[in-house]
């Protein structure tokens, strides 16, 4: 299929761009790395009457250095992310996310906040962005703000930003003492979106658990944080009976969707097997 008809904007400025989506509004639509949107463009389920093309604005790629973590800027690429060193060291949960996103090609041209900003629910980075705790840093008319990743997932491809805002910036806490990650996804063939996955990130002290975030992916309209699960680790060590403990509050914690991959019940039970192979060896 082919897209509607639609203008094309190449602002070279953020302010430029800033200035065209506040003027069209919901008629215009952010273009970043394309690897989400065109596809909705060519089978016709996204319409927008003008398409703001952000690849020549400059500073929205790149990644450093916080005073307390790495900021990556919206336009890095996703093989950028995945090659970096300072991701790696300060981020492994990203960095154990990124080969898992579609292919080579896609990681290629996709960008980091692209995928933020698209807010599939089945996609990798949202879910990183909660256990982690991330800010996103959001530009419009009205100047610079930061919203924390928790609040600014909302539904289904629906985050917190308005109309005429652009993501300019996602902003992960470093990796604390005594902290550990791990990721874990299934699907039917790799590259492909996830039926279910786990992003955790957990405190560990002299073996047992402390506090930590378990968010699964491709079980709601949003990342959805399991607190009440998580907050069964606290103070424990892993054995097979806490890991059955997990794997029942899950089931009644979680309240996944149905679809073609799986059922409801389906993905309940998947959550715990996610649960077991992330956090047995977090606790090793």
């Amino acid at each position: 299929m082919k897209p509607a008809p639609f203008a094309y904007v190449r602002p070279e400025s953020l302010e430029d761009a800033i200035g065209v989506l506040a003027e069209r509004g919901e008629d215009a639509r952010v273009l970043a790395g394309g690897q989400s949107l065109m596809a909705t463009l060519n089978m016709r389920l996204s319409a927008p009457e003008v398409l703001v093309d952000i690849g020549g604005v400059p500073g929205l790629a790149g990644i450093e250095t916080t005073g307390d973590g790495i900021r990556i800027g919206a336009m890095t690429r996703h093989a950028e992310v995945e090659a970096s060193d300072l991701v790696a060291s300060q981020a492994p949960l990203i960095a154990s996310a990124m080969p898992h996103i579609a292919h080579p090609a896609v990681r290629n041209r996709g960008t980091f906040g692209g995928s933020i900003a698209f807010a599939d629910p089945a996609a990798e980075l949202p879910a990183c962005a909660v256990a982690l705790g991330a800010r996103m840093t959001i530009a419009g008319r009205g100047g610079i703000r930061t919203v924390d990743a928790d609040a600014f997932f909302r539904g289904l491809y629906e985050t917190a930003l308005e109309p005429g805002e652009v993501l300019t910036a996602v902003d992960v806490p470093g990796i604390g003492a005594g902290w550990k990650s791990g990721f874990v996804e299934l699907a039917r063939r790799h590259g492909d979106y996830a039926m279910i996955g786990l992003a955790a990130h957990v405190e560990m002290k002299d073996g047992r658990f402390g506090r930590g975030r378990l968010v699964y992916f491709g079980v709601g309209e949003r990342p959805v944080s399991a607190v009440q699960s998580a907050a069964l680790l606290e103070g424990e060590r892993w054995s097979d009976a806490l890991g059955a403990r997990i794997a029942d509050a899950l089931k009644e914690e979680l309240d996944p969707f149905e679809d073609l991959n799986a059922d409801a019940a389906m993905r309940r039970h998947l959550a715990g097997v996610l649960a077991g192979r992330v956090l047995g060896p977090l606790a090793a």
